[in-house]
């Protein structure tokens, strides 16, 4: 069996309420998925939830149920997010998995017999919502959370520590020799910079903490959440029948998603994540997997955030954008299409209604839709039913094409914004056709040169319904059916335009 093209979004912690950020990620990733299944690739799309911790407990304390009632519920609210946004992952992992627990387990005993792991205490200042110690040099003046600006907390305890210090030479000479890793560019900088800066050992276990996965030779312990979340990636494609003594559930559970040997997943692919977690991804992980002698991933991608309306996304403020409420209301392609059409992919965004509804009008009703009715408006009347093959020997086959090529290069760099573009700046081009060709006019005083105008027309719609799957695969798969071989029928618009909304009314 060939490698399968291995694709994760973070598991998402499910202290959080979903909201857009994580729909961005999961959005992206499912985007680049169809894209590769239609080029033929063997996709595997991993995503989850991180559901161990001390924030969990308190929640699940408040809610009057278990932690593990609270983590069914909220793994749950994802799966649905996922369903209702049109998401086409493979696998869904939950760190409450057995599998899961297990290879943290056989991991964390694994580095410890080696050494990479040892027992010692700390001291530092913590943040409990992050669940991450930060040092004097990531503080925020006033000692605090360079994430949520709340004080830390100072904590002092027993714990096991991952010699993380020890791959500070190895890790440079990685990101050296593997310029694609640290992706994109823009962000590589600040990674070099805090490895160069020297690397302190991680604290790795808790022993305050009872919700997570307890430390078999040391069970006082429970293993750090981080350190357990990160592990996902290779406990969900197999890994235990590399590192487990007991292989027979992990052999099952490959032969359950569609493999053969963990080999056929690893190394993954692409880990896609916002930037806030970049450092765990691009260094403690990499440093993980050097230790257990395992491949690291060919790519680690960071993207930006999303701000609302100019204002960073908080409860307090009331403003956390529901990306379900906004689809139900709008269809869920649009939003979709949106979200990467707004901003280059890797930068900070902000959501705007009225940019939404601007974006929606223009790229969509005036553009793509507009072209779809009156080309088969028209081609009802002038060529009845549409054949297999159409606008062999044109400009627009040979310019639709040319323009793929050019569409596979931007998604290997994950430029979906050059995408969408592409396709909205082609849509645009057999607009201009259709007025300089005026087939309605042609029609009166030459039918065949007419009908000819149109299948031409219809050639580039069906490119561009192809090159619009990935983004909106229901819209699309309806613009196919339209333009499939056959008779013509009479559809309402594609995209019915939104005049009083785009005013602000």
């Amino acid at each position: 069996m060939s490698k399968k093209f291995f694709i994760t979004t973070p598991i998402y912690y499910v202290n959080s309420v979903p909201h857009i950020g994580h729909a961005y990620t999961t959005i992206a990733l499912d985007i680049l998925a169809r894209y590769k299944r239609q080029k033929g690739a063997e996709v595997h799309f991993l995503t989850g939830t991180d559901e161990h911790g001390a924030n969990i407990e308190k929640s699940a304390a408040a809610k009057g149920v278990s932690p593990k009632e609270w983590t069914d519920q909220v793994s749950a609210q994802y799966k649905e997010m996922w369903k209702e946004l049109h998401i086409s992952y493979d696998d869904f992992i939950r760190t409450t998995d057995p599998l899961h627990e297990h290879v943290v387990q056989a991991i964390f005993e694994k580095l410890l017999a080696q050494g990479d792991i040892y027992k010692g205490s700390y001291s530092g200042k913590y943040c409990l919502s992050c669940e991450q110690y930060y040092d004097e040099s990531e503080m925020l003046e006033g000692g605090l959370c360079p994430v949520h600006k709340r004080p830390l907390t100072e904590v002092h305890e027993e714990t096991y520590f991952f010699k993380l210090s020890k791959y500070q030479d190895a890790l440079l000479k990685f990101y050296a020799e593997h310029p694609g890793f640290l992706s994109p560019k823009t962000r590589a900088h600040e990674i070099i910079n805090f490895v160069k800066g020297g690397l302190r050992d991680l604290s790795v276990t808790r022993t305050k903490v009872k919700w997570g996965v307890p430390v078999p030779s040391d069970p006082a312990h429970t293993v750090y959440v981080w350190f357990d979340a990160l592990i996902n990636y290779i406990s969900a494609t197999g890994g235990g029948t590399v590192l487990c003594a007991d292989k027979t559930e992990h052999r099952e559970h490959l032969k359950k998603i569609g493999a053969e040997k963990f080999e056929d997943f690893w190394p993954a692919d692409l880990h896609l994540v916002g930037k806030e977690i970049f450092r765990f991804h691009s260094v403690i992980w990499p440093a993980m997997l050097m230790a257990l002698g395992l491949p690291l991933p060919k790519k680690v991608f960071a993207h930006g955030w999303w701000t609302v309306e100019g204002e960073k996304m908080s409860k307090s403020l009331g403003n956390v954008v529901n990306p379900v409420e906004i689809a139900h209301k709008y269809g869920v392609d649009p939003v979709r299409a949106f979200l990467f059409r707004e901003v280059p992919f890797g930068q900070d965004g902000d959501f705007s209604m009225l940019s939404f509804k601007n974006r929606y009008n223009s790229d969509l009703a005036n553009n793509i839709g507009n072209l779809l009715s009156r080309t088969l408006n028209m081609a009802a009347k002038n060529v009845g039913d549409l054949p297999q093959e159409a606008g062999a020997g044109t400009a627009t086959l040979a310019r639709a094409q040319e323009l793929e090529k050019a569409i596979d290069g931007f998604y290997n760099e994950l430029a979906f914004d050059k995408v969408l573009e592409s396709v909205y700046g082609f849509a645009g081009e057999l607009n201009k056709l259709v007025d300089e060709k005026k087939p309605w006019e042609l029609a009166k005083t030459d039918k065949a040169a007419a009908a000819a105008v149109l299948l031409e027309l219809v050639c580039g719609l069906r490119f561009i319904s192809a090159w619009l799957e990935p983004f909106m695969p229901t819209v699309a798969q309806e613009m196919q059916r339209r333009l499939a071989p056959g008779k013509i029928e009479k559809y309402p618009p594609l995209f019915p335009r939104l005049d009083d909304e785009a005013k602000g009314k």
